[in-house]
């Protein structure tokens, strides 16, 4: 009796110190995908059995407004975490994953271990919290509804678990119901090249222009590629610049290229290579945007 309870309270030690390092290392309990996403209305309710390392036996019961629960879905749809800040103090996070290569869907989920190290051909399944949390486990999930929108964002999820600690008979055993708004639109970009630009006679800049599109207000990062060849001289220098953008009103851009080496960009044409770049802020994802066009410079003595 007396070496199982120091087995236990063994076990119990590597777990926390697993659980500190996860936490510290910020990796292995989140989502990869959209970033956390405030639940609007939901609950979070479990139970254990006596003996139950993680619950102590005790009942739980947290509600979106009064308590913060946040949802994260990873972009590939395989994973969903789910985190609880409750108003009394308490913290939890419950991770439910599919194997490897495959998307959550609706329908129950046997033989799941330890997330993240269930591997390929398991599901994964992780609920600790309040400083306690399984080294390894065994159990099962059922999703009976779940809704994705884009880039991970979780609309809606109901799903009950069930986990055992320490391959233990006690049995840890609670229900998710979240229920979000539906998900916003994708920030989509466009950038165009305008067809004409300037070389300066001064400091042998390269001047160029074109406008950026949007569907949302965003701040759009605009760079690229001036190239010009003139008495088989290659003339190469880059340029980059930074405008803000709304909908339905193309933001005008124009930036500077500064030739690379000695010879100065000339009158005639060259190659534009410009990208657009901005932060989805819904997503929290970077997205781009490109083009490429034939431009003539004029001359001009400034």
């Amino acid at each position: 009796m007396k070496r199982q309870t120091m087995r236990r309270a063994l076990a119990r030690t590597v777990t926390g110190l697993g659980l500190a390092l996860a936490l510290a290392t910020g990796g292995l309990l989140t989502a990869t995908g959209a970033h956390a996403q405030p639940v609007t209305e939901g609950t979070v309710s479990f139970s254990g059995d006596s003996g139950d390392y993680i619950s102590g036996g005790r009942s739980y019961s947290y509600s979106a407004g009064t308590d913060q629960i946040q949802v994260n879905g990873s972009a590939a749809r395989g994973l969903v975490d789910v985190s609880v800040s409750g108003a009394n103090g308490d913290w939890w996070s419950l991770s439910l994953a599919a194997p490897q290569g495959q998307q959550l869907q609706a329908g129950t989920y046997e033989g799941a271990t330890r997330f993240p190290f269930n591997g390929s051909n398991a599901p994964g399944l992780n609920h600790d919290g309040n400083g306690r949390g399984c080294n390894t486990l065994t159990g099962a999930f059922t999703i009976s509804k779940i809704t994705w929108g884009p880039n991970g964002y979780v609309e809606a999820l109901d799903a009950a678990y069930e986990q055992h600690c320490e391959g233990g008979e006690p049995a840890l055993r609670g229900q998710v119901h979240i229920k979000n708004p539906a998900a916003p639109a994708e920030l989509s970009l466009g950038v165009g090249v305008a067809v004409e630009g300037k070389a300066s006679a001064l400091n042998g800049k390269a001047t160029v222009h074109g406008k950026v599109t949007c569907n949302k207000p965003v701040q759009v990062d605009v760079s690229g590629l001036v190239t010009q060849v003139k008495r088989n001289i290659l003339i190469r220098g880059s340029y980059s610049t930074t405008v803000k953008c709304v909908p339905g009103a193309p933001a005008a851009w124009s930036a500077e290229a500064d030739p690379t080496g000695t010879t100065p960009f000339q009158a005639g044409d060259v190659e534009v290579k410009a990208t657009a770049t901005a932060v989805d802020s819904d997503y929290q994802v970077t997205v781009t945007a490109s083009d490429v066009a034939a431009v003539h410079l004029t001359r001009v003595k400034r």
